[in-house]
């Protein structure tokens, strides 16, 4: 077989889930990872989180905090990785639609994170081979304690997706 006939002919190994294949009440959990010093420093600085409570760690402890307090944006973003690396929408997602997020508890340097992931809400959407899936994702640390929830809804390709023509 030629070489140009590879990504053709060869499946691909990832494929992500269709939206008919997200059922309600389907739920996985991602791999586990811990949040570093150097996370917290190069998301503080990219995003231009300022705020005393990520930079001074005294000014952290008058607050009540107990170590190097991680943003709960950071805390977001990480965990969104954590999703996006099972692949589940590799290749099938379309669209970030909406979210609602609710910080439990503080996450700092050092804790370990990973997620569990629940489909709430999968149907068609208004357009043929799309759907809408709404998921609750439970961010979780090292003592399996909540410290995030989030419920993403995107726009999923169906079993008939069809590219829009050029």
């Amino acid at each position: 077989m030629a070489p140009e006939q590879l990504s053709t002919e060869v499946a691909p190994l990832v494929r992500g889930l269709t939206y008919e294949e997200m059922p309600v009440g389907q739920v996985f959990r991602t791999a586990r990872r811990t949040v570093t010093e150097t996370d917290l420093v190069n998301f503080v600085t990219w995003g231009g989180f300022t705020e005393p409570l990520f930079w001074d760690a005294s000014h952290a402890a008058d607050g009540g905090y107990t170590g190097r307090l991680v943003p709960g944006a950071l805390t977001y973003c990480l965990a969104e990785g954590l999703v996006l690396q099972t692949n589940v929408l590799h290749g099938t997602g379309l669209a970030f639609l909406h979210m609602e997020l609710t910080v439990r508890r503080p996450v700092y340097v050092g804790d370990t994170l990973y997620a569990v992931v629940e489909t709430i809400g999968s149907r068609p959407s208004g357009k043929p081979g799309r759907g809408v899936v709404t998921s609750r994702v439970t961010v979780r640390n090292q003592r399996d304690e909540d410290v995030l929830v989030y419920t993403p809804v995107r726009l999923i390709r169906g079993r008939d997706y069809e590219a829009p023509a050029p």
